[in-house]
């Protein structure tokens, strides 16, 4: 980690640069390689407040955090929490997308390889139907709201049938083999 402190209208001592470097240890374990530079600008802004100033560059990303206090290490501590949260959020999302990315290839590895899959059955369902009334089969695709069809035997004909919400949300049809 690279790091450069510069003070405006203060000194950067060597005990603020030593507790950077200690509380930059925080950001310093999100990253393996060396390649990560910090510029840190300490100032005054009047005589009440201090502004500590930090930049976090990195290969891909760059971070900042401004804090103004009365103390200039509660500036510092602010601005570390302030980029550690950064930094944790930016490695959520990338870690999201990584497992995102590799669940949609193995998908595709299950399919075969083939992404693009068309015009092929790629999905298999099967389960027991019994026969039931129209009105139960109705209340039976109800209870399952992601379900836009329900396959049950019409305990009245005997014969499969298939039944399914109209587009008006309010009224339901019925498929049923002539055979």
């Amino acid at each position: 980690m690279n790091i450069t402190i510069t003070g405006k209208d203060v000194k950067a001592t060597e005990a603020i640069k030593e507790y950077v470097g200690k509380k930059l240890t925080r950001i310093g374990k999100y990253y393996e390689d060396s390649n990560v530079d910090v510029n840190v600008t300490i100032k005054k802004e009047n005589i009440q407040s201090e502004i500590a100033e930090m930049f976090v560059i990195t290969k891909g990303a760059s971070y900042k955090a401004v804090t103004e206090d009365k103390d200039l290490y509660a500036a510092i501590d602010k601005d570390i929490d302030i980029l550690e949260g950064q930094i944790r959020k930016t490695k959520a999302k990338k870690e999201k997308m990584q497992k995102e990315s590799s669940i949609k290839q193995m998908n595709a590895e299950a399919f075969g390889g083939n992404v693009g899959v068309e015009d092929e059955v790629v999905k298999y369902l099967s389960y027991d139907i019994k026969p039931i009334s129209i009105e139960d089969a109705k209340i039976k695709l109800d209870e399952k709201k992601g379900n836009v069809f329900y396959t049950f035997v019409n305990v009245d004909t005997g014969k499969v049938n298939v039944i399914f919400k109209l587009k008006d949300a309010k009224n339901y049809g019925i498929v049923e083999p002539e055979v």
